[in-house]
């Protein structure tokens, strides 16, 4: 009876999970799917699932009737900028409270968390004040140069590397002060080697946020040449058509080309990314 319990268990689970991933896989199925057809097959009734005859021309189409390449070398300067700024920051900083005591400690690492509660909406107008101040508007700077100084959203970065950094014994920091590292040197070359799985989570995180940004750039950008990805689809997708013809198998391709970059990265860094989220506890 106690087997036959757990059989059936077992099933519900894998059902449920069958369940979920055709659910969760079935739109962005739908979406390549229609980038590959006719307009006019979108909106037939009933639908038709697969395209009679793929229309991969569309794919083509899209990099002569906007300026893809422009909006994809912007996405990609932006985020591995921002990207890269925000991890090494929120790492050094999450290194600190997690490895050294001092006065406040707590309390300054309960104020970082804190600003996760914040929302963008409340920030948005003095940044904008002060960045037309400096004459950092319609340029890539209010995009990238925060993220460099463990801000814009790096409270949860601070967060994830902090909780796995509290995993690492600390016997392998005094071991390394024996031989008289710095804890400059430790950081470097004990504690980040260690920390791989969580770097690769922070990063995959970090360019998820920075590549999907569409808040930012519609905000501080105003010259269609330095329109990101996600504003440049918007921007294709309010511009006048052709003849008044519909477009939305362009739009569709557009969109797959901006989501393949992400499959990319997290198939490629995927080990890394579960190792990371299981390893990384709420110790502290």
């Amino acid at each position: 009876m106690a087997h036959s319990r757990i059989r059936v268990g077992r099933l519900f689970l894998y059902v449920l999970a069958v369940f979920l991933v055709v659910a969760l896989v079935w739109p962005f199925f739908w979406a390549v799917s229609s980038s590959l057809k006719d307009v006019d097959e979108i909106t037939l009734r009933p639908p038709r699932w697969l395209p009679a005859v793929p229309q991969w021309s569309n794919y083509v189409e899209i990099w002569r009737q906007v300026p893809l390449g422009r909006f994809v070398l912007n996405s990609l300067t932006v985020t591995v900028i921002a990207m890269t700024g925000q991890v090494l920051s929120c790492t050094a900083v999450a290194y600190g409270f997690a490895r050294f005591r001092f006065p406040g400690r707590d309390l300054l690492f309960g104020l970082a968390l804190a600003t996760l509660l914040l929302p963008r909406e409340v920030t948005i107008i003095p940044q904008y004040l002060m960045y037309r101040q400096v004459g950092w508007l319609d340029t890539f700077l209010p995009l990238t140069v925060p993220f460099w100084f463990a801000a814009g959203g790096g409270a949860f970065t601070i967060f994830l590397m902090r909780q796995f950094f509290l995993t690492i014994p600390y016997e392998y920091d005094e071991a390394a002060q024996i031989d008289g590292a710095s804890s400059w040197w430790i950081f470097w070359r004990v504690v980040l080697p260690l920390a791989k799985p969580a770097l690769a989570t922070a990063l995959i995180f970090a360019f998820l946020a920075h590549w999907n940004d569409f808040w930012g750039p519609l905000i501080f950008l105003n010259n269609t040449n330095n329109f990101t990805l996600p504003l440049g689809l918007r921007w294709f997708q309010t511009a006048p058509a052709d003849l008044g013809r519909p477009r939305d198998n362009l739009l569709l391709a557009a969109a797959t080309v901006a989501t393949l970059p992400i499959i990319i990265l997290y198939f490629s860094a995927q080990k890394y990314f579960v190792r990371g989220i299981v390893m990384t506890g709420i110790k502290g």
